[in-house]
């Protein structure tokens, strides 16, 4: 079997499925770093998908979906420094308790 257009469309949808409801039903702020993580692994999959079938001989989209694993680290260590802090100061990385850090 042949792996098409449509089959890497499903897997990118599946991904960003996952990655929606992980980012709205987890409280845990390494959760939500972990849904938005496969909201963008499922943005690279179309990415990498539409170049293969509509560009074969270019390489666009891997170039865009490289951008995309830079531009993901960076959110990452960002978001875990974040997390960190606020560990630091309350004792606890849970996304309600960091509210009451507003004022």
């Amino acid at each position: 079997m042949i792996a098409t257009l449509p089959h890497f469309l499903l897997v990118g949808a599946g991904l960003f499925a996952l990655g929606l409801v992980t980012v709205l039903t987890r409280r845990n702020a390494v959760g939500l770093l972990m849904g938005i993580e496969l909201l963008l692994n499922a943005a690279n999959v179309n990415l990498v998908a539409f170049n293969r079938f509509s560009a074969p001989g270019r390489l666009d989209g891997q170039v865009f979906a490289l951008f995309v694993i830079v531009l993901a680290a960076c959110e990452t260590c960002v978001g875990l420094a974040i997390v960190l802090a606020v560990h630091k100061t309350i004792r606890s990385i849970d996304t309600e308790d960091a509210r009451t850090l507003r004022g």
